[in-house]
This record gives C-alpha cells, structure tokens and sequence, in this order.
C-alpha cells in the first residue's frame, strides 16, 4: 500500500526540480567543479627573519714598547687557604663592684651642692648633675644636661669642651649638641676622679668652652675640682 503523499511534500519536490533545472542551465555544478580543480590551496606566507650577521675584526692589543718583543706572560692559578678572621668576644662587665647610693645620701649631696651654687653666686651660669651608673660606670655617658642651660650657653653644633680640676689639670670631653651631653673623654674625667653614684657635681661656665667644677661627695667630703 503506497503513503498517500501531502500536498507540502509534492510542491517541495517540484520546486526542488525546478531548482535543478535552473543549475544545470546555468552550468553551476561544473563551474564549482572546475574552481574546485584549477584553484590550489596557498598557506599564508610567513616572514623570514635574516640571520644577524656579526662582523668578527682583529683588534691589536697596545702594548709598550717595553715589553712588546717579551713574550705573553704566563699566569698560574693559585689556591690560596681559606682566612678565617676569629670573631670578636665581647667580654660581660663585671658590675659586682658597684655601688649604689641610697636615696638620702644622693639628696643630702645636693642639698650640699645647691649651698655651693649659691655662694658662687651668678657671675657665671651654673647647674648641678647628680651622677648615675651609667654616668661612672659602663656607658660612661653624661647625657640629659639642663636643656636650657644648653640652648643658652653651650656650642649649638658639636664641639670640644675643656674640663679642669683643682689641680689645673685639663680634660678634653666631647659635647654632642644634639644628645645634650658629654661623650668621648668624660669616662677619663669620671675616673681619674672617683666619681660614685650619687655625687653630685657643680659645673661653672668660666668661658664659652670651659668649666670649672666642683665634686659633693656622696660619702660627705667635698673636693673643688676645676671642670
């Protein structure tokens, strides 16, 4: 039994027909053929780079006419052993001898001092340090001097300052303007004088530079020492 055929299907296959009639009057189907044959596949073409080409010249070396008719000296390598450089052992200070003023004695050797500055009077400025631990011992550092009397009196850049004691002996310490204290050559001064914690030491500006010093003993003595 044959499928009876739909009228959309019929007019499809007419019209299909008549589209086949229309390419083979038109010879399409051997045109795409022909194309297909004569037309070959080309790759895209690529740029060759050229090879960089380096220009090899023979250079002569100077030399002097000292040694231009010696021959090319020789050079041997050499092992040399390994320097080992030994490593630096800091030794720990021993603190054990240290001696610690008590509070009283540290206020009655200012009590002392302040007596002192006042009977010297106020030709020249003054100011009185009570000594610490690091100020003798240690660091050996005599920093935080009297702001004011800084500003007022010392170098504003650092400079040399020249320490004499009773005897006329002279001590060149080194005044850091920005530390507001005395470094380099003070330890010299703290110990050539036994200076304890807390002492209490007078420092009178006789000149720009100069000082003149005296010790209050925490221990009651007193000494007139030029700073």
């Amino acid at each position: 039994m044959v499928a009876k055929i739909s009228e959309y299907e019929e007019s499809r296959r007419k019209r299909m027909e008549e589209n086949k009639k229309r390419m083979e009057a038109l010879n399409l189907h051997k045109l795409s053929q022909a194309l297909k044959i004569s037309t070959p596949t080309k790759s895209s073409p690529m740029k060759r780079s050229k090879p960089r080409v380096v220009e090899k010249q023979m250079v002569v070396v100077r030399r002097s006419s000292r040694v231009a008719n010696k021959p090319a000296p020789f050079f041997k390598e050499v092992v040399l052993d390994r320097v080992v450089i030994p490593r630096r052992i800091s030794k720990a200070r021993d603190l054990s001898n240290r001696v610690y003023a008590t509070d009283e004695a540290r206020a009655k050797a200012m009590e002392k001092a302040e007596k002192l500055q006042s009977d010297l009077g106020s030709d020249y400025p003054i100011f009185i340090k009570s000594m610490l631990q690091s100020h003798v011992t240690g660091g050996f550092w005599l920093g935080c001097l009297p702001l004011d009397f800084c500003r007022r009196n010392l170098p504003r850049r650092g400079d040399f300052i020249t320490l004499i004691d009773e005897d006329g002996d002279e001590y060149r310490v080194t005044y850091l303007a920005r530390q507001n204290g005395l470094s380099g050559g003070w330890k010299g001064f703290a110990v050539a004088h036994g200076l304890l914690d807390g002492d209490a030491v007078v420092f009178q500006l006789i000149k720009p530079t100069t000082c003149k010093v005296y010790i209050i003993r925490v221990n009651g003595s007193e000494q007139g020492n030029s700073l």
